[in-house]
């Protein structure tokens, strides 16, 4: 079955080797005939065509043609997909053959594989320079070729033969359903990235649901099952240093204060990032790569180099990384490794860790910020064996942060609450309601914003807070700045501090002002 582009008309075909034109309402208009059973059908993504095809021909259907144009084949036809401008069809044959024929049916171009292609799909992105084919071969492989014929990369070695191939995201991924009874996400450039589903026979087909993040998934025993992705937000930052995850398998890091950015590509499923000073580190699914900016005397140059490699699938709830180290949180443990994979040190908590921060300090001696579960807060120096306990909230802990000289701590627990404490004293300095998130003015000891329930709140001195609306979390402040990340995009809002100035003035504090 195959729809028409503007969804008017759809067509069937099958064992009986007829093809019938129907109506949306499902009343049958046309009908023409092949010799043998109906193998495929596509229609034109932009033109009112049809293309059918059998074991032995392919035919071409339009309204204003007296008879279907029909066109011998070397073989089988398995697939068939027309490019997004509807100018060139693809044929994918049982003898390995992948046919690229115009829109009248001559040949321009035929690649060879070594086996049956099953499934075929061209990359629907109109911002792609080059028309991009996927395609699915029996001999376990996933390809791609531009519309001259042209291999892009290597073959990816999937593990089994591939029934189904069809694009997802607008172009961005390739959803992959096959002999091992599971539909995967792969990246545009064939990497193989997570399970999306596991069923109980060959998965036959897997399409995406248009404008959704869904696919329906069908089997050989008849089944159909609907699946909703979720794309989680993978990021690090440290000050105005922004890095996260883009299309899986890139990693993007952004100077805020400026909106420089470098696109670092990683070929593989990016897993966890972290950022610290002039270090990044990527945990990919068999190693931990960590990055260094490279020195220039440019300030717009971003440039890193891949720095080291440590060759092994650490498992890890978070990650963070310092001047010379990397630590790794599981559960109630952390653990403390040298860029070249030597584990040095493990901290056991009493509870499940639930929020991880460095808060800066000297090379190989920085403090880390660590939030528990039962609502203990604690501070541990990566060079110490025994962590610091700073206060008991009382509640798990969401969200940490330390006021620029040290002396003040914020806490975001699991019930939205954000109160502030004294290091010192350990007394509350300030309390809220309905927050996701905090951070301390790095410039201003006194001033520090939360954000939650699509408000953002700037507290200054003991002065009233001040509150604007915005969604998101809020994740910096520096000065008059706040970074502020919603779904995966980070804006930066700027906050004019007169009126802290003005009840500064109010109150004769000059120096504060």
């Amino acid at each position: 079955v195959s729809w028409s582009f503007e969804g008017s008309r759809f067509a069937s075909g099958g064992a009986d080797k007829t093809i019938i034109i129907w109506t949306s309402e499902a009343e049958g208009i046309l009908k023409y005939n092949h010799n043998e059973s109906v193998q495929c059908l596509a229609f034109n993504p932009c033109l009112m065509q049809l293309a059918s095809a059998t074991a032995s021909d392919f035919g071409l259907w339009a309204p204003e043609q007296k008879s279907v144009q029909k066109h011998k084949v070397s073989s089988k036809v398995l697939c068939m997909g027309w490019t997004k401008d509807g100018q060139h069809l693809a044929l994918g044959q049982y003898d390995g053959c992948v046919s690229v024929r115009d829109r009248t049916g001559g040949e321009k171009v035929k690649i060879q594989r070594g086996a049956p292609v099953w499934s075929l799909a061209w990359n629907p992105n109109k911002r792609e320079t080059h028309d991009v084919m996927a395609v699915g071969c029996w001999d376990g492989t996933l390809s791609f070729y531009q519309l001259n014929g042209m291999q892009v990369g290597d073959d990816t070695r999937l593990g089994f033969d591939p029934c189904s191939v069809s694009y997802f995201g607008g172009g961005d991924y390739v959803v992959v359903g096959g002999t091992d009874k599971t539909a995967r996400l792969c990246s545009k450039e064939g990497t193989v990235l997570t399970t999306l589903c596991e069923r109980g026979s060959w998965v036959w087909c897997a399409r995406a649901r248009p404008g959704h993040n869904a696919i329906a998934v069908g089997s050989e025993d008849g089944s159909i099952s609907t699946h909703t992705l979720t794309f989680s937000t993978v990021h690090g930052m440290y000050k105005e240093l922004y890095a996260y995850r883009d299309l899986m398998t890139d990693v993007i890091v952004q100077q805020l204060e400026t909106d420089q950015k470098v696109r670092i590509r990683c070929k593989d499923y990016v897993k966890k990032i972290a950022v610290y000073k002039d270090k990044l580190a990527v945990q990919l699914p068999d190693k931990l790569v960590i990055y260094q900016k490279i020195e220039s005397d440019d300030p717009d140059d971003m440039q890193y180099r891949m720095m080291t490699t440590i060759e092994d699938d650490l498992k890890c709830n978070l990650l963070v990384i310092t001047s010379h180290h990397v630590i790794l949180c599981m559960e109630k443990k952390l653990l403390l490794y040298t860029m070249e994979g030597k584990k040095e040190r493990t901290w056991s908590m009493d509870s499940v860790i639930r929020y991880i921060k460095v808060n800066g300090g000297p090379e190989k001696g920085e403090g880390v910020l660590v939030g528990l579960k039962d609502g203990m807060c604690l501070k541990i120096f990566i060079d110490n064996d025994f962590p610091m306990e700073l206060v008991n909230h009382g509640a798990s802990v969401r969200c940490l942060d330390m006021s620029a000289f040290r002396k003040k701590l914020a806490v975001v627990d699991e019930n939205s609450a954000v109160v502030v404490y004294d290091v010192k004293t350990k007394a509350v300095l300030f309390e809220g309601k309905g927050a996701n998130s905090v951070a301390f003015n790095s410039v201003y000891e006194d001033m520090f914003c939360y954000a939650g329930d699509g408000i953002l709140s700037i507290k200054t001195a003991d002065f009233p807070v001040h509150t604007q609306n915005l969604e998101g979390f809020a994740v910096g402040f520096k000065a008059s700045k706040i970074y502020c990340l919603h779904n995966i995009s980070m804006q930066t809002v700027v906050v004019p501090h007169s009126w802290s100035v003005k009840n500064y003035i109010k109150k004769g504090d000059f120096d504060g002002a």
